[in-house]
């Protein structure tokens, strides 16, 4: 019998040069996805992920839609090659529109200038030097809490992205970051990593980049979704596209609930993940939520011809 399994969608952070060099190779929708996104935003996304320059793919207002049109490209590829559709999908972060897009909720073209949209509100809301984020390894949720409380100082620092047990993303103003690394030592965290962002995602800071998006988001048609989308905010789906609309606007200052995410997937019957688009980043992951979980990242001809027969299907010829 084949498995449940779930669709997984990165977001910022698994963008590299080079991304997707081998599945375009011999799948011709890699490119053609690129296209339609360079035609949207008037703007050649595939010369920049293959060509660079990588400080310019890692500004927050190229890499979000270099990243929803990776993923989207490897959903048709997935597609083209004759997969079955998810049981479930959901995406981390930015990821989110991914799998919103992929799921029939929103048009590509439509998330497309959403998430450029998105990426300027976030970079006006914070002055770049002024907000950051960074990683805590080796604390679990509640004393990473406790740190931020502490070190916060009147300022803004809040627990962000719970991604994995003992590795929790904080967000908020730089100088509270700074006396983060001494407080969360003292609480025994093996590890502080400051992350290269300069926008402070999913804290307090970003409300009024919400605020605005909200205007946006009520110009966009949302339709049901074809399969469930787990989205960040809540942990969980809905058929109503008012309320992922709304969840939408709140992931801007909320927390990404990934362990609960990945948690409820696999309670609502997920057996294997696919991770779509560049990089493992969500499949190591998922291998400190659940060991359970078979997960796989689509990364290239020999990953997809496994996945699909994992699932029982079988591969269908090269699209090139």
């Amino acid at each position: 019998m084949t498995p449940q399994f779930a669709f997984l969608f990165p977001g910022q952070g698994s963008q590299s040069i080079g991304m997707l060099d081998q599945l375009a190779a011999s799948h011709r929708e890699i490119q053609q996805t690129f296209a339609e996104a360079g035609d949207v935003l008037q703007q050649d996304l595939w010369q920049l992920v293959t060509e660079g320059p990588a400080e310019d793919l890692n500004l927050t207002r190229n890499t979000q839609p270099a990243m929803l049109a990776a993923g989207v490209a490897v959903w048709r590829v997935w597609q083209a090659a004759g997969g079955p559709p998810p049981a479930y999908a959901a995406g981390h972060s930015l990821g989110e529109y991914t799998a919103l897009v992929c799921a029939g909720v929103l048009q590509f073209a439509d998330a497309l200038t959403l998430v450029a949209r998105r990426a300027d509100l976030m970079q006006q809301a914070v002055p770049a030097g002024e907000g950051g984020m960074a990683a805590v390894l080796g604390l679990d949720d509640d004393s990473v809490r406790r740190a931020c409380t502490e070190a916060a100082a009147g300022e803004v620092l809040e627990a962000v992205n719970f991604n994995a047990p003992g590795q929790v993303v904080v967000a908020g103003q730089a100088s509270a970051i700074t006396r983060l690394a001494e407080v969360a030592k003292a609480l025994g965290a093996k590890r502080i990593m400051p992350l290269p962002v300069s926008i402070p995602s999913h804290c307090s800071l970003m409300r009024p980049a919400a605020e605005q998006l909200a205007t946006y988001l009520e110009q966009v048609d949302l339709q049901p979704p074809a399969l469930p989308v787990f989205q960040n905010v809540h942990a969980d789906s809905s058929d109503d596209p008012e309320r992922i609309r709304t969840a939408l606007q709140e992931q801007l200052y909320s927390p990404v609930r990934w362990v609960e995410t990945v948690q409820n997937m696999a309670r609502a019957g997920a057996k294997v993940m696919l991770e779509c688009g560049p990089g493992k980043v969500l499949t190591g992951l998922n291998k400190r939520i659940d060991r359970a979980l078979e997960t796989v990242a689509l990364v290239d001809d020999s990953s997809f011809d496994n996945a699909l027969a994992r699932l029982g299907t079988t591969p269908s010829e090269s699209t090139t």
